[in-house]
């Protein structure tokens, strides 16, 4: 009997050192694409959160959002949650997002968006996504 408990312990153990071992390696290969980096949040916890760029380049990945208070051909200017802006770039590669595929004409003054891209060194952003309606993702779900 308690050289059974012992077999059970010890396949416990090599059962489990493998699926941590499995879980390690799967996360190493999720996390060695472009994005990886650190996460900050700022102080006011807002929509905001920075991606260092490959390599820890200074001129790395950064995500904003709040509500487009002026825009033109090439660019959106969105005020933050924190009341300070940012200029975001557009260019002919930046995927715009709604529910469906969507287009430059498609950003509105008062429209709510996450802006996601290349930090410039004026502090702009040349953004590679910006997703409309970007305090959706920040809903907390109520309670019933």
């Amino acid at each position: 009997m308690k050289n059974q408990m012992i077999i059970t312990i010890i396949v416990a153990l090599v059962v489990g050192s493998a699926a941590f071992f499995g879980g390690v390696q799967y996360q190493k290969k999720q996390a060695s694409g472009p994005m990886q980096g650190q996460f900050r949040v700022p102080n006011g916890g807002g929509p905001q959160g920075g991606f260092q760029g490959r390599g820890g380049n200074s001129q790395g990945m950064m995500s904003v959002g709040g509500e487009i208070i002026s825009q033109d051909d090439t660019s959106i200017t969105v005020k933050m949650q924190d009341g300070s802006s940012k200029i975001i770039i557009l260019s002919d590669d930046t995927n715009i997002n709604k529910t469906s595929e969507g287009s430059k004409s498609d950003l509105k003054t008062g429209e709510t968006v996450t802006a996601f891209g290349t930090t410039n060194s004026d502090g702009s952003i040349t953004a590679q996504n910006v997703s409309i309606g970007g305090r959706e993702f920040l809903r907390t779900p109520e309670a019933n």
